[in-house]
């Protein structure tokens, strides 16, 4: 009988009994989760959780129920000897031995390992006292990392800016017993860049068999922010490693280790996990484990074709070189749903809703769950993990983040943003060793390049633009300090509220650069603040500017100030002020950075709070120009290698250049029609950074949530071409972009035949109902 034991309970282990009872007879996992309990079912084997958790109780439970192999998935139990323990009782069991396993117990141990036997690595040294290591961290010019010698459950690595951080983290890892025994030596190496990736291969002591790459995302939030936890996500292969590069990563790592392993009297058995940076030197390793990773194993046991019980028995059997290992084509993608709080502390016990209504064809592996009665709860930071696996990378995601969706506890977190490729430095942090700027001499201003007659030929090109839009209440000229605005005016309000918003364009000036077009970022950003305010009920009074580049040019700068000042006539406020700014050093050449500030006024019983939403309101889309102002870094990624200034058939002849460039809409002009009309207007989000997923929320109170329908408007053809040329998934592209509404409104159901009587390109596209966050539908 092929019975199998997996020592465990988290998502890895989940996913090792799914993938073990395809091929054996009976699972069970000591002690398991919610998830790794199921009957017998059409050709897969029954598994059952087994409350043990000491060696002793395990091996007894292996004979008593005549267990064939013993699989491990926690590094503890690899670094207790647990595998040593088993094979003295002449029991198979599939994980290296403790000797073994301290290329991941001991990092000290690990960087030695790899200096012995040349597998490249970072520049490290070891120390055991906080004096020295402080001494040595004082010496170095280049940004470093300090990593605790053992096991820290994944949170052993800081990265300190500064040498005054790393002396005051040093003192807590040695003086306020950080890491326990596992701070008692630390490794200070060197910080690298590039993308990471993690490698591991099953090993039988002599032969290496990798798997495909993966990538995991170690951040808690989006864009890498954040604290670093166990994982939020993984993917694989990784489309930016070759079937070449993993042959040769093998041959310079993964094999030199497991031959190094044998040369020392430490034959290695089981799955080595090598985590590498690939920097603009070649391959460096971060780092082994000694097991599989979690949440890899989600990502890569789905594309294993041969059956898993088959490839470990080989690995035990030392016959892994005659066993042909197939993966599926296609790609898998996982992401993790954690509990609020996560990394830091979590409660416990919140129910779990909406498994029963996942797809058949995405999995959920469990890990932080329990069953309390009838009901699966939470019992961990990391709860599950969402997988799904489809022809492309893009397409598996997208699956993955359907099941997503349909699943709900209290306070969840998880990333949007899995699959995403970024360039790293060591765990994932920003290099801080860039150098400062040459001081200015102080007698040669221009040689420093700070032109001030380039500056003052900007305040004459713009004087007559800026005057063009003051108005009387305006008291100050151009080229003073500071603008001054007589507020008398706000004296017919009974209980006037100043509302004030600053904001800038962002990457699209690289657009406007790329095409050399300075004529409607200036518009973009009046406009933008203008809605900004809005939403809060506000009628703007005024504006400010800064305009700020490596190097004045007075036409560029007067081309962005007059777009200003024409969306400010428009709108019928004044440009009062502002700064041009010449900062060589601080910006590249040929970059121009665009703010402003605007301020606006509204009755204090006219604010706009979101408190008056409720269920059963309506959302009504006003459609936008385009991208706006946001998104632009991702959109120049994805059509870099198009042409931007030919007509392009899937723009209806547009240019991408032109479309790129469309003017940011301010709905000034239309919100109050609605408003003189007597709408009345619950909430207003402007669908800025975050697109449209992130920024409805932030208007709506606690228990309050919307439902969109994504067809009840017209996508404008850009995000079509964007999202293909870019292989997007769908939630990140409405997470991103805007996808053609750049504002929404929330307003009574018995006010939307008014509301779209007065603007005919208004959109019913959702509605509010119970819950949290936004549901596309």
């Amino acid at each position: 009988m092929k019975r199998v034991l997996i020592i465990g309970s988290g998502g890895r282990e989940h996913a090792l009994a799914w993938a073990l009872a395809r091929s054996a007879d009976h699972v069970y996992v000591a002690p398991g989760n919610a998830g790794t309990e199921w009957p017998a079912a059409d050709g897969v084997a029954p598994c059952e959780n087994v409350a043990l958790t000491d060696f002793a109780a395990l091996i007894d439970f292996v004979r008593e129920k005549q267990i064939y192999l013993t699989v491990v998935g926690p590094e503890v139990a690899i670094a207790q000897g647990i595998a040593d323990q088993f094979t003295a009782a002449g029991l198979r069991i599939f994980a290296p031995t403790q000797a073994a396993g301290e290329l991941e117990s001991s990092k000290a141990f690990s960087k030695d390992f790899m200096r012995r036997h040349n597998i490249p690595t970072a520049d490290y040294a070891t120390f055991s006292d906080y004096e020295s290591a402080v001494a040595y961290v004082r010496t170095l010019t280049k940004p470093f990392v300090i990593k605790a010698d053992g096991l820290a459950a994944g949170k052993g690595v800081l990265l300190p800016d500064t040498g005054d951080e790393a002396a005051s983290i040093l003192w807590e890892i040695f003086h306020g017993a950080l890491f326990g025994a596992a701070g008692e030596k630390v490794i200070i190496e060197e910080r690298l860049t590039g993308r990471e990736v993690s490698l591991l291969a099953f090993s039988d002591g002599e032969t290496v068999v990798p798997m495909p790459p993966a990538r995991d995302h170690k951040r808690i939030h989006d864009g890498d922010q954040g604290p670093n936890t166990g994982g939020m996500g993984a993917y694989a292969p990784v489309p930016d490693v070759s079937v070449e590069d993993v042959a040769r990563y093998t041959r310079e790592v993964l094999e030199p280790a497991v031959r190094g392993m044998a040369a020392e009297g430490r034959r290695y058995v089981g799955v080595l996990y090598a985590g590498l940076m690939l920097t603009p030197d070649g391959v460096r390793t971060l780092e082994f484990n000694c097991r599989f990773g979690d949440p890899e194993t989600q990502a890569l046991l789905p594309l294993l074709e041969t059956p898993l019980y088959d490839v470990m028995s080989a690995c035990v059997e030392g016959r892994l070189k005659s066993l042909d290992v197939r993966w599926k084509s296609g790609a898998c993608a996982t992401v993790v749903l954690a509990s609020a709080g996560y990394p830091g502390d979590y409660t416990k016990g919140v129910p779990i809703t909406g498994l029963a209504g996942v797809p058949e064809d995405i999995h959920v592996f469990h890990a932080g769950t329990k069953r309390s009665g009838e009901q699966i709860v939470t019992a961990g930071g990391r709860v599950l993990a969402v997988t799904a696996v489809a022809d492309t990378l893009a397409l598996a995601l997208e699956r993955a983040y359907v099941g997503v969706e349909r699943i709900h506890f209290e306070g969840r977190q998880f990333r949007r943003d899995i699959g995403v490729i970024r360039d790293m430095t060591d765990q994932d942090t920003k290099d801080s060793a860039a150098s400062a700027p040459a001081p200015e001499p102080e007698s040669q201003y221009k040689a420093a390049g700070v032109n001030i007659d380039a500056g003052n030929d900007v305040v004459q090109k713009i004087k007559a633009a800026l005057r063009s839009t003051f108005n009387p209440n305006v008291l100050s000229d151009v080229g003073t300090f500071g603008g001054l605005f007589d507020a008398t005016g706000l004296k017919g309000m009974q209980s006037p509220v100043l509302v004030a918003s600053t904001d800038g364009v962002g990457t699209k000036t690289k657009v406007a650069a790329k095409l050399n077009r300075w004529d409607s970022v200036g518009a973009d950003l009046v406009n933008h603040c203008i809605n900004d305010i809005l939403v809060q009920g506000a009628r703007p009074l005024f504006f400010l500017d800064y305009v700020a580049s490596a190097k004045i040019q007075p036409d560029i700068i007067a081309a962005v100030i007059k777009g200003m000042t024409d969306a400010c006539r428009e709108a019928g406020i004044a440009l009062i002020g502002g700064e041009t700014a010449e900062m060589p050093g601080v910006y590249e050449v040929g970059e121009i950075d665009v703010a402003g500030t605007i301020v606006g006024a509204v009755e204090r019983g006219k604010v706009i709070t979101g408190k008056a939403i409720k269920v059963g309101d309506v959302l009504i889309g006003l459609p936008s120009s385009g991208l706006h102002t946001n998104g632009y870094s991702l959109a120049r990624k994805v059509l870099e290698k198009e042409d931007w200034t030919i007509p392009h058939p899937d723009l209806n002849g547009a240019t991408i250049g032109d479309t790129l460039l469309a003017v940011h809409r301010s709905y000034l002009s239309e919100v109050t029609k609605l408003w003189e009309a007597g709408v009345e207007t619950h909430g207003l989000a402007h669908l800025t950074g975050g697109g449209v997923v992130e920024n409805l929320p932030r208007i709506f109170l606690p228990n309050i949530g919307a439902k969109i329908n994504r067809g009840a408007w017209d996508i404008p053809p850009i995000f079509s071409l964007m999202q293909r040329k870019g292989s997007i998934i769908t939630p990140e592209m409405y997470r991103v972009f805007n996808m053609g509404i750049g504002m929404i409104l929330v307003i009574p159901v018995d006010q939307v035949d008014k509301t779209v009587e007065i603007i005919p390109t208004a959109k019913r596209i959702g509605e509010i109902v119970e819950g949290r966050g936004v549901q596309l539908v």
